[in-house]
């Protein structure tokens, strides 16, 4: 499984209408494309910052839908007063607890990594990390993005709301720093956000 993200720091009174056209303009388009299996919208209110992903069964769809959807890509950044930065993925880790309920929020965290570690990484993350992240407060699904050829890579952790998230977060960070010391690997930005937008059909890998 493969997945574009595009971010965008945009305005933040445009967000909703951002969130609005992609219901209404860009998810009929994905639903015509072969092998598209999801689509996402992370938004932080206050900043303007917003990131759409669409999920993929193949890397080939993946490629193979980036002309059909690249006027629409530009058109979302264009509600939202900004630039698209563009990124490809592998959908390493997918686990769900349960399907995230309207209010849902999600904190992000980016890092970076040995590529040749990148498969030591991965598996450790499933064997370890993954049945302590289960234990958080609020706890609704992670995934794990990797792009194994630099070594970056992006943790999206879901909570059921704004109080869940900030009671886990006692836990949660000692937990991933602990886990990037022993990868050998450096955590580069973590970020919270709104999960405006949730369709995903995007099957678990664990």
């Amino acid at each position: 499984m493969y997945a574009r993200s595009a971010t965008v720091n945009g305005n933040p009174a445009s967000v909703d209408d951002a969130v609005a056209y992609l219901r209404a303009k860009v998810m009929p388009a994905l639903y015509g494309l072969d092998g598209f299996v999801g689509l996402s919208m992370l938004c932080d209110r206050d900043s303007g910052r917003c990131i759409a992903t669409t999920s993929w069964q193949t890397e080939e769809a993946m490629h193979g839908s980036e002309s059909p959807l690249h006027a629409l890509r530009l058109r979302f950044a264009g509600i939202l007063g900004g630039r698209p930065e563009v990124q490809e993925w592998e959908i390493a880790v997918l686990h769900r607890l349960h399907y995230a309920p309207d209010g849902a929020c999600c904190r992000v965290i980016w890092s970076r990594g040995d590529p040749a570690d990148a498969e030591r990484t991965m598996d450790a993350f499933r064997l370890s990390l993954l049945p302590r992240l289960e234990d958080l407060p609020g706890f609704c699904s992670v995934s794990l993005l990797a792009d194994r050829e630099s070594g970056r890579a992006v943790t999206a952790v879901v909570y059921e709301g704004r109080a869940a998230m900030k009671a886990a977060a006692a836990m949660a960070q000692p937990m991933r720093e602990e886990f990037a010391r022993q990868m050998g690997g450096e955590i580069t930005d973590v970020a919270e956000f709104d999960l405006a937008l949730a369709h995903l059909r995007v099957p678990e890998t664990v």
